[in-house]
């Protein structure tokens, strides 16, 4: 005699089955809350979908998608990068600095402004995993000698951005901004080998447990190094980016960055306690909460009830990617109650 219910013919359905896996994933409630988001935007604030504001929009979007996927892999290995704004404050200061007051070539203090990053984050990485350093205290100070940094290479007056970097940053191809172009490579590509690739998935188990990694072979140290790394080269191209759509970027640009990507990254459904990780959710997340902050601009808000109104969808994406699936489970589980059906 087989137990049915009613419940479990309905979850049988391909539809029920569809709908029910798109619910329980852990990344899902972003995707859904960017679908929301979009469709109210034009009746909360009519135009705000139109091209001029989407286009302001994206390369801000592009940007923090680039620096969050970076926070995202060091969160993947159980991390928080508190040195996001001394990042890409460096770069944008080398991007602009270099050529205006040094007289280098635009490429050169771009690949600058890329790889001394990469280098910073480099040694974040060695810190915390041959030296054993907590990685919030690694990378907050950190954070301080990359913005004295700052202050030392642009001799406390910002620069200009050059004429080729900054038409870049302005740019559009197909349409499209330059810069949203590159976000689309950088988190498509990175989210590939994160997920799809042998490396990805050696990160993936070296963030749920290095000493399982260990035991399986994994060189753990040289995993978490190349994601510190990696996550600097990203903070790097977001800084370049930035300052050259700024134009003039102040010495503390990086400072908004910090809690968005952190924000980013939650919202994405990467777990703080490592090893799940989504890098292309987590630019879904910037593009929502980019295109929020946009809404809230539109309607008058001031930025105080902004942060306000983030936070609380903030919980509100949260709470609903943790509920949602005990809810799901609830509705495929038989009830007791139901009479046997032979």
């Amino acid at each position: 005699m087989t137990r049915h219910s009613s419940v479990d013919t309905v979850d049988t359905t391909p539809v029920d089955r569809v709908w029910t896996r798109l619910l329980s994933g852990r990344s899902a409630a972003i995707w859904v809350a960017c679908v929301v988001l979009f469709a109210i935007s034009p009746l909360v604030a009519p135009g705000s979908l139109g091209a001029a504001p989407i286009l302001s929009m994206l390369p801000f979007a592009a940007v923090l998608a680039i620096a969050a996927a970076g926070q995202t892999l060091v969160v993947q290995q159980r991390g928080l990068d508190l040195s996001v704004p001394g990042m890409i404050a460096l770069a944008a200061a080398l991007g602009t600095g270099l050529p205006q007051n040094h007289g280098w070539p635009v490429s050169a203090a771009v690949a600058a402004g890329v790889l001394v990053p990469a280098v910073a984050g480099l040694i974040n990485g060695l810190l915390v995993t041959v030296f054993r350093v907590m990685p919030l205290v690694v990378t907050l100070g950190m954070n301080a000698v990359l913005l004295g940094t700052v202050f030392a290479v642009a001799n406390g007056t910002p620069a200009g951005a050059p004429e080729g970097l900054n038409q870049f940053a302005l740019d559009r191809t197909a349409g499209v901004p330059n810069t949203a172009l590159i976000a689309i490579v950088v988190v498509g590509v990175t989210g590939v080998v994160a997920q799809r690739s042998a490396f990805g998935h050696r990160l993936t188990a070296v963030g749920v447990s290095e000493r399982a990694a260990a035991a399986t072979g994994i060189r753990v140290p040289s995993h978490q190094l190349l994601a510190y790394g990696f996550a600097g080269v990203c903070y790097g191209l977001a800084g370049v980016l930035l300052a050259g759509y700024t134009k003039t970027p102040p010495l503390f640009l990086g400072d908004s960055y910090l809690l968005p990507t952190v924000a980013a990254v939650v919202l994405g459904g990467t777990a703080l306690t490592g090893g799940l990780a989504s890098v292309v959710a987590s630019g879904a997340a910037a593009l929502f909460l980019t295109q929020l902050g946009q809404l809230l601009r539109a309607v008058g808000w001031p930025d105080s009830t902004q942060l306000i109104a983030q936070s609380v969808v903030l919980v509100a994406v949260v709470l609903a990617r943790e509920l949602v699936p005990v809810f799901v489970r609830r509705l495929r589980r038989p009830d007791p109650a139901l009479p046997a059906v032979m």
